[in-house]
């Protein structure tokens, strides 16, 4: 905008260059050269004076037209600095609070639909945005997480100096999902490197590349086009199979997969027998499916990974409870 209002400027000068004087130009004249020299001059408000409006239709535009013109290109930018300062400001903010919580925080590396979707499965069970740091160097992805009231770092996820600006060293959680996966590889490899404790939840595209990304350092390996693939299949076989798995992905709506601690009540009893639908049960750091003959009998310290109405939430990390006693409890 500002430009255009320069070149505009410029030209209506040029077109009523008749009713221009040059006190510096032995001939009087103004030039094409000229126009630009005092359109600079007077949209900055430098005015030196040297070049002036002598007719009266020339004056009359300098009023109604080049004076206007003069306010809104520096309302531009003047504007667009207040717009940067101010920018800077809330992400220093954003920054300076989120560094007073640093620790046992939330990485995300990359924030496209993937990164937004991940961001807000974990605030509406529980987690602070204070205490998620996204990391990305794309502006339409920064502009996103600024809007969303994140803690933004600028920059490569590769590089050691960008993870260590990110607090990579005492995150808990670091979730990887750019939209490449030697990108996805590479920033594995250097969270682990700078944090052996964090759990690291990395997505790769391709099936093919999952065992590269386990060893490189990653906790859990999604497959994004598998997934996909494996929903766009359901739906084709059954359309009705196809929306209960779409709901479970869909957060908020419907069913909810959650994971919740085992009641001091529920202890002795059957995966079956609990009001919860429990498809699963954590024993020992190892997941046993409802069926297993191992978990035939629920015991203290038993996690549970169930089906829940979404409507129930927040689920995390004790769904549907209200203040009981935990198995996992001391007495």
């Amino acid at each position: 905008m500002a430009v255009g209002i320069l070149v505009g400027t410029v030209l209506l000068v040029y077109f009523d260059r008749d009713g221009y004087v040059d006190n510096n130009d032995p001939t009087k004249a103004v030039s094409f050269t000229d126009s630009i020299y005092y359109t600079t001059v007077t949209l900055s408000t430098t005015g030196y004076g040297d070049i002036a409006p002598v007719s009266t239709p020339a004056r009359m535009v300098n009023a109604f037209i080049i004076t206007p013109a003069r306010i809104a290109f520096l309302v531009l930018l003047i504007g667009t600095t207040l717009e940067v300062l101010a920018s800077q400001g809330r992400d220093m903010i954003r920054v300076a609070r989120w560094r007073k919580s640093m620790g046992d925080h939330v990485v995300v590396v990359g924030y496209g639909t993937k990164g937004r979707s991940a961001v807000e499965t974990i605030i509406g069970n529980g987690q602070d945005r204070d205490h998620i740091v996204v990391v990305d160097s794309g502006q339409v992805a920064l502009q996103d997480a600024h809007a969303d009231g994140l803690a933004v770092v600028t920059g490569d996820a590769t590089r050691r100096d960008v993870l260590r600006r990110a607090g990579v060293g005492r995150a808990s959680q670091v979730i990887i999902t750019t939209d490449r996966d030697d990108s996805n590889v590479l920033a594995t490899l250097t969270v682990r490197q700078l944090n052996p404790d964090a759990w690291i939840v990395s997505a790769v595209r391709e099936q093919e590349n999952a065992p590269l990304m386990k060893q490189s350092g990653a906790d859990s390996v999604i497959t994004s086009s598998d997934a996909v693939g494996r929903l766009l299949g359901l739906s084709t076989l059954s359309p009705t199979l196809g929306s209960v798995m779409e709901d479970l992905l869909t957060y908020g709506e419907g069913l909810e997969v959650a994971e919740r601690d085992l009641l001091v009540s529920e202890v002795g009893q059957q995966p079956q027998q609990l009001p919860d639908q429990v498809i699963a049960v954590v024993r020992d750091e190892k997941v046993y499916r409802y069926f297993d003959p191992v978990v035939t009998q629920l015991a203290r310290g038993d996690r549970l990974i169930v089906v829940r109405p979404s409507k129930e939430l927040p689920w995390a990390p004790r769904p549907g409870t209200h203040d009981e006693d935990f198995a996992s409890d001391e007495a």
